[in-house]
């Protein structure tokens, strides 16, 4: 017998395709069942004459960075932003605003806006923001001036 010394090669590949596959298609069961599972219950509240909970309105101002004011979608000037908020207050005495400005929008435009929410009669005005990034937070760092206080 002749015996053959032939080593074999094996494929150290690993084969995806059907680890894809597995993958879409539990996507798609999840996809499917998801909005089954934050159903809530179903109750039948009785009825009442008296609300004693009244909703809240809220108002959303924007100011863009080329400094166009936005009332709820609504592109509004100042002046007649002060005319809008009162006609709401109105309707509303619990109306909330919130001002969501671009950070490059200018300080002064920022404050005239402010300062016509506070003559419209309305008390809640609330900034909008969002979360800093761990690496914007390290370098916006602040630093103290070289100079002194008050100089």
């Amino acid at each position: 017998m002749i015996f053959e010394s032939r080593r074999r090669r094996f494929l150290s590949e690993m084969n995806v395709i059907p680890l894809v596959d597995v993958v879409l298609v539990l996507l798609v069961i999840f996809m499917v069942t998801a909005p089954m599972l934050y159903r809530g219950m179903d109750i039948r509240l009785p009825t009442s004459t008296t609300n004693t909970i009244k909703p809240e309105e809220r108002i959303v101002l924007t100011i863009e960075r080329d400094q166009k004011v936005y009332l709820d979608k609504t592109p509004v000037t100042v002046t007649d932003l002060e005319a809008r908020l009162r006609a709401s207050k109105q309707r509303n005495a619990d109306v909330a605003v919130y001002l969501r400005a671009d950070r490059d929008v200018p300080y002064g435009t920022v404050v005239r806006v402010m300062d016509g929410v506070k003559r419209s009669g309305i008390e809640k005005l609330g900034m909008v923001t969002d979360a800093p990034r761990e690496e914007y937070v390290k370098e916006q760092e602040i630093r103290p001036s070289r100079e002194g206080p008050g100089r």
